[in-house]
């Protein structure tokens, strides 16, 4: 029993790459290039995917065992005179999984209405007494991040990629930028990341379209595998699965683990403040 309530912990803290994307060592850095490798950038305006107001909640299961809850919500600030969106991010374990694994995780992004670039990022996490605390201002004319270490008392700047995302304002930057449309199956879709003072390189393959149960019914997915690197938890490096709605919001519905214990899953719980119609199939 204690090794499953560990393999689920250890699931909610990799949550985060599939829906908020957080874990640096599933961003694939010797992901093999491919021919139809691209950029998410579509070529032609999109219609918006999300507005402020928008939340999300999803539950992490082993099973019928619920290990824990994560909560995305988008609102609309002002950050240094420009109009900005801010994202928050809380993970919290729940039940008996919390008394033997505490973890309060908290994520905070803001980034530019136009063009979805990153301004100010906080990361606060406490998983099982592992904390770290950190601040990440990014500079778009010098290409450079500013991380603060809040715990330790440190601050180093360094440098970044173009097109960067962080942790949180890349769900939305895919969101934003990923044609529904005219995506074609085995193509990959890359991402570039900047995570506590590194770039990294995010690659997912888009595997096809399926239609899957949710607690709301039926939905027509968008299938994707992100390319993640081996180890003592996951049994290989293509163990997890990720579900995206392939309506107009491009709603994260499922994510789904393969580990050494079994098998979990991250579903979508509840919603509200969505900017498209959410669709589901009406069975007559």
């Amino acid at each position: 029993m204690l090794l499953r309530i560990f393999a689920v912990m250890k699931f909610h803290i990799w949550l985060w790459v599939g829906f908020f994307t957080y874990a640096p060592l599933l961003f694939a850095q010797e992901t093999p290039s491919s021919p139809s490798s691209q950029s998410i950038i579509a070529k032609s305006p999109l219609k918006p995917a999300f507005k402020a107001g928008e939340w999300f909640s999803f539950r992490i299961h082993y099973g019928i065992f619920n290990a824990s809850y994560a909560t995305l919500e988008l609102t609309e600030v002002v950050r240094n005179g420009q109009p900005a969106f801010y994202a928050k991010g809380i993970g919290r374990t729940t039940g008996l999984a919390r008394l033997f694994f505490k973890v309060d995780d908290y994520y905070n992004s803001y980034f530019t209405k136009d063009d979805n670039r990153p301004l100010h990022f906080i990361r606060n996490i406490n998983e099982g007494g592992y904390k770290k605390h950190l601040t990440i201002d990014f500079d778009y004319k010098t290409k450079q991040a500013t991380v603060i270490d809040l715990l330790n008392e440190t601050t180093g700047v360094f440098r970044t990629d173009s097109e960067i995302q962080d942790l949180i304002s890349f769900v939305y930057y895919l969101r934003k930028h990923l044609d529904i449309y005219s995506i074609k199956k085995d193509e990959f879709v890359v991402v570039n990341l900047f995570f506590d003072s590194e770039n990294y390189t995010f690659k997912f393959k888009f595997l096809g379209r399926e239609t899957i149960k949710t607690k709301f019914g039926k939905v027509n997915a968008l299938k994707f595998r992100p390319y993640v690197q081996s180890g003592r938890v996951f049994k290989s490096s293509e163990s997890i699965t990720m579900w995206v709605s392939s309506d107009d919001n491009k709603i994260p519905l499922r994510l789904q683990a393969d580990l050494s214990v079994g098998s979990i899953t991250a579903d979508l719980d509840a919603f509200k403040g969505l900017k498209n119609p959410f669709e589901i199939i009406v069975e007559k």
